[in-house]
């Protein structure tokens, strides 16, 4: 077993969170069970995950084997995952994280993050749309919602929450009602887009950041020959080759040094390992600042529908 010295990054409510996790967005059921395992065991003790994403259920098998192996205890994990935009009504927030509890194993959450700032009709699936294949959207109002996420923590089902996906106006909003602060905003990040406003003012409001897509996500299911490919990135890999590195390993490191949380996702058991090994090298300022001028408002997952 590996020794576990992770760094962590402090929440507004006093607890910590491990600064790289392992994203589970488009981990398969049949993979991601064994993903997790490895992970655990190459030393990660934060695994992000969400109801859309369907294999809870197969991450909560693996957390129970890790457990009851002896490997880890609870209490040195981390667990966030998020409410699905069809369950924003204050009715079915409690239920919706009763659910996810069950589907992991578990008693509570560490995180529990509103995946959406927009809710989705409700009663007509995961993802409701009309005859003519448009989302079908609900009235409700994240405010709504987020005091339901207040009661999901004076309840006991989750240390903490949040947000995802939210922009500055949003959490303003969020932040003129709260009784519980929001304690992370998750957002994709990456040198394509680096979020640096979005970043300063959550740093601003005592909001940690997690970077989801850190590696621009190049798997993802719509993705077209002709884009860009950040792990390809000519000037990236020259940084790598000056490392002795990947670029994978640089655009983590990128991340943690400027103290975002990273939640790179694979299912592959070197890459899960090599991902993890970042801790021993540091990019220099000039590296840093390089990689900053390569933003250019490159989103990958366009919010089309």
């Amino acid at each position: 077993m590996v020794a576990v010295n992770i760094p962590s990054v402090a929440l507004n409510n006093g607890r910590v969170i491990p600064i790289l996790g392992l994203g589970t967005w488009k981990s398969k059921p049949g993979e991601v069970t064994q993903a997790v395992l490895d992970a655990i065991d190459v030393g990660y003790r934060h695994i992000d995950c969400a109801h859309i994403y369907g294999n809870e259920c197969e991450i909560g098998a693996a957390l129970k084997a890790k457990m009851e192996d002896g490997t880890v205890k609870r209490e040195e994990l981390f667990i966030t995952s998020k409410l699905w935009n069809t369950f924003h009504s204050r009715h079915l927030v409690i239920p919706a994280i009763r659910e996810t509890l069950k589907n992991l194993g578990l008693n509570y959450l560490d995180l529990y993050l509103i995946h959406w700032p927009m809710g989705y009709k409700e009663g007509n699936g995961l993802v409701p749309t009309d005859a003519n294949g448009k989302t079908m959207y609900s009235n409700v109002d994240y405010l709504e919602t987020w005091t339901a996420m207040e009661d999901c923590v004076r309840q006991g089902f989750t240390k903490a929450i949040g947000l995802s996906n939210f922009n500055k106006e949003q959490i303003m909003r969020i932040l003129s009602i709260a009784t519980i602060q929001p304690a992370n905003n998750q957002v994709e990040c990456h040198p394509y887009l680096t979020q640096r406003r979005l970043i300063e003012f959550c740093k601003l409001k005592g909001i940690t950041v997690t970077a989801y897509s850190p590696l621009g996500s190049p798997d993802r299911p719509w993705a077209k020959p002709e884009d860009p490919k950040l792990l390809d990135d000519p000037k990236l890999k020259t940084i790598a080759e000056k490392y002795n590195k990947t670029t994978a390993q640089i655009l983590i490191k990128y991340q943690i040094q400027r103290g975002i949380i990273c939640i790179p996702k694979s299912v592959n058991q070197s890459r899960i390992a090599s991902n993890f090994h970042v801790f021993d090298f540091e990019l220099s300022k000039e590296d840093i600042s390089l990689i900053n001028s390569f933003d250019c408002n490159g989103r990958v997952l366009h919010i089309n529908w």
